[in-house]
Parts: C-alpha cells; structure tokens; sequence
C-alpha cells in the first residue's frame, strides 16, 4: 500500500491493524531529506481507519544516518527558523498522532535519525544499533527537537556529552541509559515491534490516547496542574464502557492476571 504524494524514499504496509512505515533509502543510510520528511507528515495526518498502532523501520544497514547534509542548502536566520519548524510540526504529527509508534533501530541511529526515534513512543533496538549528535562537531545544532526530547530520555548531562565530545553509544549502552526500552538480536527487531505492536492495539482506546496525548503534558506540567490532569483522565478512562466491561472480565476471572 502507498499513501498518495509520498516519496518513493518511503514505503507503507498494513498488516492486521499495524502500519509499517519503511524509511527505503538504504543506499543513503535513511538519510533524512525535506521530501521524505513531509512524505511522514502526510502519513502520519492520514492513518488508514481500522490501525491501532505504527512501525517505524529503516530499509538496509541503518535505520537513519539523520540529515542528508547533500541536501543542506546555506540557509540564512529566517530560513533556518522555517525549516527547523518544519521538523517539529512533523514530529509532532509522529508523537502526537492518532496511533503510538514504534521504532525499530539497527545500524546508524544517528542526528535528525535520532530525532526521529525520540518522537516515536517505544523503541527496540537491534544489536547493531549506534547512537550519535554528530551536530555539535559540525558546528550546528539541533534542531528536529532533539534538545527537548532526548533530555526526557536519558538526562541532559548525557546529551551534553554526546554533543560536546562526539559521543557514541552503542546498543547495550543506549538500552541502559534510556534510548531505547527493548534490545534484540540483530534481524529481530521487525518481530519484537510486531509483537509489541499487537500488545498496544489491544489496549483500551482512551488508554493510548491519554499515554500519547495527556502523559508527556502531565510531565511537563507543574506538581499542581499534572495531578489534576491526571485525576480527569483517570475519570474519563474508567468511564468509558471498554474500561468497564475489562474491570467486570478481571473481576469475573475472565481476564489474565500479572505474571501469567
């Protein structure tokens, strides 16, 4: 399946209700150009009516080299502003979608790749996988988010680090500090996600949503104002009638308990 005006830098699947989405520039490490990032922008704002859940994958060695710097135009304040926006709007479509994300990482997992797979709500990383700001030993920035997400992720003295001296992590090393939640074995990730994936479609509606769209602005928030939140949510989650009949099966031994 391929969604309408998306580059041939990208690729979309469905599968039962999971959308794969395929970065296919292999011959480019996924570098990441302005097309192939408005083509996620598109999928991301129209997820097929029946999908609970996205896959994120690099086609070949990596999942993204980040930028394509082949691609970098000098660009003046203005322009610069413009386009890093554009990064974040796209992004957010990722985070803030309809759907949680998956990324499955191998390979370079690098910049703006990197980037990408922050926004993302779980990810698996492959044994071959390597993390890496490069940005800051080429005298730029971030600017595709990396400096409010990633801190969430692994602390910003570790970011700082990573951009200060050039840092690379690898995978076991990345699984540890908070890149990722789940390490496989090389060529297992595809797997690990789809089975993850079918986990999260299973879930409760309300529940992803307040996981995707309520937790990450409770975090930001205030002590206050997230507990409020989260009593709302709470409220509003427990009376849905999904949430009410799973509380009857669970009670009733319908249900799976912990452990089993």
């Amino acid at each position: 399946m391929q969604h309408n005006n998306i580059p041939p830098s990208l690729h979309t699947e469905v599968r039962d209700n999971i959308l794969l989405v395929t970065l296919n520039r292999p011959d480019k490490r996924n570098a990441l150009n302005d097309a192939t990032i408005l083509g996620l922008e598109n999928i991301f704002s129209n997820i097929p009516d029946g999908v609970k859940c996205a896959i994120i994958y690099g086609e070949g060695k990596h999942f993204s080299a980040g930028l394509d710097l082949s691609e970098l135009s000098e660009r003046n304040a203005v322009q610069g502003v413009h386009h890093s926006r554009m990064w974040h709007r796209v992004l957010d479509k990722v985070q803030f979608g309809t759907v949680p994300v998956v990324a499955v990482l191998h390979g370079a997992c690098v910049g703006g790749g990197l980037e990408l797979a922050s926004a993302c709500h779980i990810r698996v990383a492959e044994n071959s996988t390597f993390y890496a700001l490069p940005e800051g030993q080429r005298g730029i920035f971030v600017g595709g988010g990396a400096s409010v997400r990633l801190p969430k992720l692994i602390g910003m003295a570790r970011m700082t680090d990573m951009m200060l001296t050039g840092r690379v992590y690898n995978a076991a090393e990345g699984e540890q500090i908070g890149l990722s939640q789940y390490l496989v074995d090389d060529g297992a990730g595809l797997d690990k996600a789809f089975e993850l994936a079918q986990k999260i479609s299973a879930n409760a509606g309300m529940t992803n949503y307040a996981l995707m769209h309520v937790l990450p602005r409770i975090v930001d928030a205030g002590q206050d104002v997230g507990l409020m939140m989260e009593s709302l949510m709470a409220a509003i989650a427990q009376d849905a009638p999904e949430a009410k009949q799973r509380l009857r099966d669970f009670l009733e031994g319908r249900a799976k308990k912990v452990g089993e």
